[in-house]
């Protein structure tokens, strides 16, 4: 491949280190720290997962909702970057909010406001991917978009431990940070993306009650197998993000002789260095092999380390568990995003793409409502940690649905051999 053709598939995916970087560190880090300074420690999950709960309901209709009205934009400088333009403006006024403003209702207000604004850009920004990059390529260019993302983790990871303390969650200076984030690379795809213009002759005229029903008119029976990968996804998803989404408070519970925030960073720091070495070697795999057959292992691999975890009881165990779930979803997220662009029709690809986001969100959002049952099941039976080991053979289960939901879908291209 030519360095041009790499250099524009940088360009256009750039977006997500700025985009993974800012939800990594709200999740992750900034929001569980923050809501510790208002809420009690034995409902600490049950809060975090109510609040963000809510916010990715939001993304799950905002989002498709966006794509689908990108496909249908009209001007000079494409369809896709002028709603991504005002997604972006709006999540600087909403991490203002957060950031600066202090209490519950703004750490509210700011996390509602910024699932909107940022899933009005989130759904144009999938649909560069089918828009400009070949069949051929769409592999590729789902390995790189998934490293570029795991890479805002890697550097939200090296950076968020000494921008805010678990001691004294002042979240100013690490909100600041991701704005700065947040906008240098977003630039790089809104600027430097060669999208055509999409004027014609034809207005196209955005009727948003119909927008709606078409968006999310469900046909199972005409696009079953995008639904059936959609399930997989979601499965999958759910799994991981009840680790992700109460990792701080795992490790201030199991270890707490180690700085939650400090130590938190370092863990899904190394989850996430191997995610992105396997997504980029699957990525690559897939356009030769098969995307399928990668995306079935990878639900075994998940699932074998979500049970490890059950029995961590040291660091240096933490971290390798840890790690072997990031292989598993290394390779699940090239694929499984490979499988989603080839399946999208192309004159809709901004809706399926943004359908995607069901499973997403989606996924987010439920897994959060583990975080209630974590908080009964602890609390239950003080220091037992009931709660923890439930949700991760939940996970393990929700991986190895993936797999099964996965099998009557069939490889949509014909791999080189």
């Amino acid at each position: 491949m030519k360095r041009r053709d790499v250099l524009h598939l940088l360009i256009i995916n750039a977006y997500w280190i700025g985009l993974s970087f800012m939800w990594n560190s709200l999740h992750v880090t900034i929001i569980p720290a923050v809501l510790l300074n208002y809420v009690p420690d034995s409902q600490k999950n049950t809060w975090l997962g109510l609040l963000t709960f809510f916010g990715l309901i939001i993304a799950m209709i905002i989002q498709p909702l966006s794509g689908a009205i990108s496909d249908r934009w009209q001007a000079r400088m494409g369809r896709r970057r002028p709603l991504m333009w005002l997604g972006t403006v709006g999540d600087l006024v909403f991490l203002t909010i957060m950031g600066f403003i202090g209490g519950i209702p703004a750490l509210f207000i700011g996390y509602i406001g910024l699932q909107f604004s940022s899933n009005i850009a989130h759904g144009p920004a999938q649909g560069l991917i089918p828009d400009l990059v070949p069949a051929e390529k769409l592999g590729l260019a789902s390995g790189i978009k998934t490293a570029l993302d795991m890479s805002g983790i890697i550097i939200s990871s090296l950076l968020m431990g000494f921008l805010i303390s678990s001691d004294n969650a002042d979240p100013r200076l690490s909100i600041s940070v991701i704005m700065i984030i947040l906008v240098v690379f977003g630039l790089i795809t809104l600027i430097f993306s060669k999208e055509n213009s999409t004027v014609n002759s034809e207005k196209v005229r955005i009727e948003p009650r119909k927008l709606f029903r078409e968006v999310f008119n469900f046909r199972i029976e005409g696009d079953r197998n995008y639904w059936r990968l959609i399930l997989s996804r979601f499965l999958y998803l759910v799994g991981i993000y009840g680790f992700q989404s109460f990792a701080q408070y795992f490790i201030r519970d199991k270890f707490p002789e180690r700085d939650p925030i400090i130590f938190t960073q370092f863990v899904m720091g190394s989850f996430v260095i191997v995610l992105v070495i396997f997504s980029l070697v699957a990525g690559i795999a897939s356009d030769k092999y098969g995307r399928k057959k990668l995306h079935l292992i990878s639900s075994f691999i998940g699932a074998f380390g979500a049970i490890l975890l059950i029995f961590a009881k040291t660091a240096a165990q933490l971290i390798i568990f840890g790690s072997i779930m990031g292989v598993g979803l290394g390779i699940f997220m090239s694929v499984n995003w490979a499988l989603a662009n080839a399946m999208a029709p192309r004159g809709d690809a901004g809706k399926y793409m943004g359908l995607t986001n069901i499973a997403t969100a989606g996924s987010a959002a439920v897994a959060r409502l583990e975080g209630p049952m974590t908080d009964l099941l602890n609390n239950a039976a003080p220091g037992q940690w009931w709660g923890w080991t439930a949700l991760f053979a939940v996970s393990a289960v929700l991986m190895l649905l993936s797999a099964l939901a996965l099998l009557k879908v069939p490889e949509p291209t014909n791999p080189a051999s």
